[in-house]
């Protein structure tokens, strides 16, 4: 299955009311998980997704929201052990690990 652009998403996300189907509806006719659909609608309405143009194309990347961020606090030799994993969608992961 080919991965959507933010484009496509914000044309399936705009698209749905006026459908006049519920999302659970438009959803199986676009063949799209609700939980995928609802998170689009979120990113999108908040204006933090952003379409880079290099690499594969339409590679959604979050941009500039301070509430995102995650403050993991200060980082001592004591903490033996660091394990870090971010799903970033479209089956990308990252994981980090120390110790």
């Amino acid at each position: 299955m080919a991965r959507r652009t933010v484009d496509s998403w914000r044309a399936l996300v705009n698209g749905q009311p006026a459908s006049g189907l519920t999302v659970s509806a438009y959803c199986a006719q676009a063949r799209v998980c609700n939980a995928s659909f609802y998170r689009w609608r979120r990113l999108l309405g908040a204006g933090v997704v952003a379409e880079r143009r290099s690499g594969r194309g339409g590679v959604p990347a979050v941009v500039g929201n301070a509430s995102d961020f995650v403050d993991l606090g200060t980082l001592t030799p004591r903490s033996a052990r660091l394990e870090l994993r971010l799903d970033l969608g479209g089956g990308l992961v990252l994981q980090i690990a120390r110790g």
